[in-house]
């Protein structure tokens, strides 16, 4: 058999250098997502998983090095305003991205945003919830949510823009066994690439295809 075909890196980040507050949070950092796969970014709470997942958004500007996602050179505002959708955010606190009045409206927002009409946004968020076995929390109010549905609601509506790629931050932080399996369960079948930042060795056990240490 011949050698596989060579694959271009989803996400590659070269050299990165992020400070803070004058305090270095990354420095030299080297990172590349292949398709398919999982790549668990760990370490010690404070070694800067958050900051390098906002940073591949441009949420957090670097001072140094490189970053290419999706084939594209990222340099500023345009270059990242072009990603958030293409790549999916799952924050570390869901109360940060829950703030539609309901489930379905929250879910429907993200598409609502890359331009679909109301009707196509609720059409796409009820789909969403159904797949992920949450069409009954479709008329619940978000502030009424458990911790679990509220992790679990927060990816619907990522899932709702067709992300390639997926960013996961600490996504089963607080979650109680039986719903960090079911979270875990509901990654495993979105069967996206994705890079998550944790600690959590069961999640890393189940899903990890590869682990990088900051």
């Amino acid at each position: 058999m011949g050698e596989p075909p060579v694959t271009d890196p989803l996400i590659e980040a070269i050299g990165l250098r992020i400070v803070r507050a004058g305090r270095v949070v990354l420095d030299g950092v080297d990172l590349a997502l292949a398709p398919g796969e999982r790549l668990f970014v760990t370490g010690a709470s404070g070694a800067g998983k958050t900051t390098l997942l906002h940073a591949l958004l441009g949420f957090v500007p670097c001072q140094a090095g490189t970053l290419t996602i999706l084939a594209q050179p990222c340099r500023g505002e345009a270059d990242f305003a072009r990603l958030r959708g293409p790549l999916g955010l799952l924050f570390q606190d869901p109360a940060d991205q829950l703030f539609g009045p309901t489930v379905a409206e929250d879910v429907a927002f993200g598409p609502l945003n890359l331009g679909a009409s109301k009707a196509s946004a609720r059409q796409t968020a009820i789909e969403q919830l159904r797949r992920l076995d949450l069409e009954h929390l479709a008329g619940r109010p978000v502030h009424q949510l458990s911790g679990g549905e509220q992790r679990r609601v927060a990816l619907a509506g990522v899932l709702a823009m067709a992300p390639r790629v997926l960013l996961l931050d600490e996504p089963t932080t607080g979650l109680d066994e039986a719903a960090r399996d079911g979270l875990i369960e509901l990654l495993d079948r979105t069967g996206l690439p994705m890079i998550v930042a944790t600690h959590d060795a069961a999640c890393i056990q189940a899903l990890a295809t590869r682990c990088q240490s900051l």
